[in-house]
């Protein structure tokens, strides 16, 4: 990341031509601006917003998101960190307290299967959830703390291993902050945020603290009543390269939801655009996190590794179909309770040949998670009255990977890469017949050819397996223990333990003139079997074979000083690789998205305006229902009255559009109705919000 120290020279006389542009703008979190404000003055380029990662990508997909461009962006949740990762779309179907909804590359993701996310090296995506497998909660990452994003797409690292075919996220907290700051947040339909946090020196080294308080109805009939707790305390010596550190975080939600509905009842008036079928719907959370991490930098070696312990629960209250049992009604409870521990470790050497630096990593990583009890129940109101199943689990997955990074010419080199996953599912469940035990191993064979005839151009191809696992109870699953479903106790097949996938991509990263860069990436990815959400159980379940193709086009420009403009388009189209009369189409799979930013990041005042461009998708496999289209844009604007304070206004969907933030298709029933009716049931995007944001900035 490159600052230029201009001591604000020229800024202000800009300013009356900076004015149009605030009508239009669209920023980030400002905690860490404000927390940067007694720091001299900077001026913006294209390398200031993503890293440059050339002459150490392994793909055209791959890349480095800096803290500033997380700074100036608008954000309604916290998960739309991810969005700062070209083709990522995140949206929210339910409460804000339930993990968000995320499409990539020709994936509706569900809850995050199919991408791989860590904190600070620790995995987040939790296998064999209530919920959904690989179920993604970021509600609880505090955006302030983020230092930056790493990217991946496809399954061409051999760091990756499971959920990673799509793609993979290390979201890294900062160490330290370069001032404590505290931000206070208020906006339309309660919302209301405070965020306290710091990072003083403590003996040798420095304790980043923060502190989160959170709370918003949302613009729903029944207010949310969401509510979050959240904190940070790390304590780090050294650098992330050279030192070692202790962390503890914690956090909880409650909130009450308001899922999507039928359009047939919103076409009739029987509710709102902003409205509910079941009012007792929605849940809390909580997860607590211990980790210790330590690294060394030798000579010619760079060695890692990092322990953690993950304690967490949910209680998640749904109801997709309503009325298709009249005297009960059709919501049901996922909960689980979890305790899961990991160890990942590296060791990488340098090696010169023909002084030019080859580097070979060798690593691994364990993690087991015990889920008891992992269970699934009819609910009236929230009150359990059926118990469909109810599951102790263990799983276990121990994975191996080499890879070496050797240039062959100042010009060419190539990335190989092995890796070697083992797992071992047990389940103990209350219907005896579904107990049981299963190992399943799998081998990921990655490459990588660069080739860079400039130091302006690099040209990727690449080549690589990866995997998916499926529910640990799906595994050992021999009866149908669901009362709902025709095939109650018939006997079923169990799943795959371990879906291989494999990826195949061409591209280029290139800067045809001083601060424009831009990446073009070709790709394409088989997978064996595709993971569906299904959506009146809520959960994921294996299906037909997929391919995806797709092309990717991201760009960032300056065109002036403390101007950036970032520009994103992706095409992917989803198929089912085996026929079927149903259809070859992947239900939700998305097929084009558009992200254009335009900023400004002035020494006292800042702006900047960002589209997203979420396009139509096949909702069923014949492809004779699709989803609107949805664009939104958003806005944030923002003055530094004196160095330590920052004020600024958000506005969410600029022009109210009634859009929405996603839709499926599937049958339901009304409590008018006598039998399931199938339809489109949409969840809206917000309406025009308004929130502002004060921080003040400390010694």
């Amino acid at each position: 990341m490159r600052v230029h120290d201009e001591n604000g020279r020229g800024c202000r006389a800009g300013w009356h031509k900076v004015w149009p542009a605030l009508a239009l703008a669209v920023c980030g979190p400002c905690g860490p601006m404000a927390a940067r404000a007694a720091e001299p003055a900077v001026y913006v380029d294209a390398r200031n917003e993503e890293e440059d990662v050339t002459g150490r990508a392994a793909a055209a997909s791959e890349g480095t998101v800096s803290n500033l461009r997380l700074e100036r962006r608008p954000m309604e949740r916290p998960g739309e960190v991810l969005e700062t990762i070209p083709g990522v779309i995140v949206t929210q179907h339910s409460g804000g307290g339930k993990a968000n909804q995320f499409f990539l590359r020709g994936f509706n993701l569900d809850h995050g299967t199919d991408f791989a996310t860590s904190l600070s090296g620790i995995p987040l995506n939790l296998p064999s959830h209530a919920h959904g497998h690989g179920y993604l909660d970021l509600n609880f990452l505090i955006p302030e703390l983020i230092d930056r994003i790493n990217y991946r797409k496809g399954p061409y690292r051999a760091q990756d291993g499971d959920f990673g075919s799509a793609g993979a996220a290390s979201i890294e907290y900062a160490r330290t902050l370069p001032n404590a700051f505290a931000s206070a947040s208020w906006g339309q339909d309660g919302y209301r945020r405070g965020l306290l946090a710091g990072s003083p020196k403590l003996g040798e080294g420095n304790l980043l603290y923060a502190l989160e308080a959170y709370g918003n109805n949302g613009p729903w009939d029944m207010p949310e009543n969401l509510g979050r707790l959240n904190g940070v305390l790390r304590w780090s010596t050294g650098t992330a390269n050279d030192g070692w550190s202790v962390g503890a975080m914690s956090y909880r939600a409650k909130w009450a939801s308001t899922d999507q509905v039928p359009q047939r009842a919103l076409d009739a008036g029987l509710i709102s655009r902003f409205g509910n079928l079941d009012p007792s719907d929605g849940g809390s959370t909580a997860r607590s996190l211990l980790s210790a991490d330590w690294a060394a930098r030798g000579t010619n070696t760079q060695t890692r590794a990092l322990v953690w312990h993950q304690r967490y629960r949910l209680n998640l209250y749904s109801n997709f179909t309503f009325f298709t049992d009249p005297v009960n009604g059709d919501q049901f409870e996922q909960a689980e309770r979890r305790n899961a521990t990991g160890f990942s470790g590296s060791h990488a050497i340098t090696h010169y040949v023909n002084d030019l630096p080859s580097v070979t990593t060798f690593g691994v990583q364990l993690r087991q998670d015990r889920v008891d009890p992992l269970g699934l129940y009819l609910t009236t109101a929230r009150v359990r009255h059926t118990t469909v199943r109810e599951d102790a689990v263990r799983q276990t997955s121990f994975g191996l990977y080499a890879e070496n990074s050797y240039p062959w010419t100042r010009q060419l080199r190539s990335i190989v890469g092995l890796r070697l996953d083992q797992y071992r599912f047990r389940v103990s469940s209350d219907t005896a017949a579904n107990s049981g035990s299963m190992r399943d191993r799998v081998a990921s064979p990655k490459f990588a050819l660069i080739y860079a005839p400039n130091d302006r151009l690099e040209l990727y191809g690449n080549l690589g397996r990866g995997f998916h696992s499926n529910d640990a109870r799906g595994t050992t699953a021999r009866i149908n223990p669901d009362p709902r479903d025709p095939g109650f106790l018939g006997p079923v097949d169990p799943v795959t333990p371990l879906v291989r996938t494999t990826g195949q991509e061409i591209g280029l990263r290139v800067e045809p003139v001083s601060g424009w860069r831009s990446t073009l990436a070709l790709w394409k990815l088989r997978a064996d079997s595709e993971l569906l959400f299904v959506g009146d159980a809520g959960t994921t379940e294996p299906s037909r074979p997929t391919i995806r193709r797709g092309i990717e086009w991201s760009n960032m420009w300056t065109p002036a000083r403390n101007w950036v403009v970032d520009f994103d388009l992706d095409l992917s189209r989803a198929r089912f690789r085996d026929f079927d009369p149903a259809g070859d189409q992947v239900p939700g799979a998305i097929e084009r998205t558009a992200s254009i930013g335009v900023g400004y990041h002035g020494v006292d005042r800042f702006a900047e305006m960002r589209v997203r461009y979420f396009g139509s998708r096949a909702l069923i496999e014949d492809n004779s229902e699709r989803s609107p289209v949805s664009t939104i844009v958003n806005l944030r604007m923002g003055l530094k009255p004196e160095k330590r304070l920052t004020v600024a206004l958000d506005v969410l969907n600029l022009f109210n559009r009634k859009v929405s933030d996603v839709d499926y298709f599937y049958e339901s029933q009304l409590a008018s109705e006598v039998a399931p009716v199938a339809d489109r049931h949409t969840h809206p995007a917000v309406p025009r919000t308004l929130r502002l944001t004060l921080v003040y900035a400390f010694d």
